[in-house]
Order: C-alpha cells, then sequence, then structure tokens
C-alpha cells in the first residue's frame, strides 16, 4: 500500500490544496458536508505519512551498510513503518475519493468568469466590399 501511494505522496498536498480552492466556489448546494471533514483526514493522515517517512530514512540511513532490500534487517525495518503507516494509507484510501468528487462538482459549477453568453460581434466587412465616401 506504501508503495503504491507513495507514487502520489509528493503532490498529495497540492491535491488536497486544490480540493479546497475548489471546495470555496462552489455554490452551497453542490458542496457534500462529508468533503470539509475528509479533507481535514486526508492532510492530517498526509502529515503523519511524511513524518513515518522522515523517521524511515533516519532508520535506514542508521542501517549497518550491509542492510539492503531483501535482507532482514532492512526488509523488517521497512514492515514496521509499513505497519505504522497502515492506518494513514487506509484513510487515503477510503476518503481520498472526495478529491475526485469535488474536481468534478468543480466542473460541473458555472464559472464565475462566465455569468452571461458570449456576445456574437459581426466580423468587419472586408475591404473589396466597402464603399468610398466623397466629399
Amino acid at each position: 500500500m506504501w508503495k503504491a501511494f507513495n507514487r502520489i505522496r509528493h503532490s498529495a498536498k497540492a491535491l488536497v490544496a486544490t480540493a479546497e480552492a475548489q471546495l470555496q466556489r462552489l455554490p452551497a448546494q453542490a458542496v457534500q458536508s462529508r468533503w470539509v471533514w475528509q479533507l481535514g483526514v486526508l492532510e492530517s493522515a498526509l502529515d503523519r505519512l511524511n513524518v513515518l517517512q522522515d523517521e524511515w530514512l533516519v532508520t535506514r540511513d542508521s542501517l549497518h551498510p550491509s542492510a539492503r532490500p531483501g535482507t532482514e534487517l532492512y526488509d523488517n525495518a521497512r514492515a514496521r513503518r509499513n505497519a505504522e503507516a497502515w492506518p494513514e494509507l487506509n484513510e487515503w484510501a477510503s476518503a481520498g475519493e472526495a478529491l475526485l468528487e469535488i474536481h468534478r462538482a468543480a466542473e460541473k459549477a458555472p464559472s464565475p468568469l462566465a455569468t452571461t453568453p458570449p456576445v456574437r460581434v459581426p466580423a468587419p466587412a472586408s475591404a473589396s466590399h466597402t464603399t468610398t465616401v466623397r466629399r
């Protein structure tokens, strides 16, 4: 699970921030009350996952040089990190759908920039169709 989440971990904070910004611009009737709570859960889980990753890097760097992936020492240390991360990874697996739901709602919401339909302006007459006025 950690390996799958790690693909988006570096951009996860931006995903949450984008969803928060989109949520603020949505009309009230388009907002699900659980979204605010879910975004908070995702942000807290991400903070904890980042702490666990930092701790893992310190642990990994303190291992004996012979401890590499595939060795018991290395694999056990990584397995402990993964086990500690499980609750937060589970939060992302269950609440992460809110990011997509908010995005879909934002796509369907009317744009504040396009409050009126565009007005078509007739194209100017070409030079061959102009008349000359003599004085």
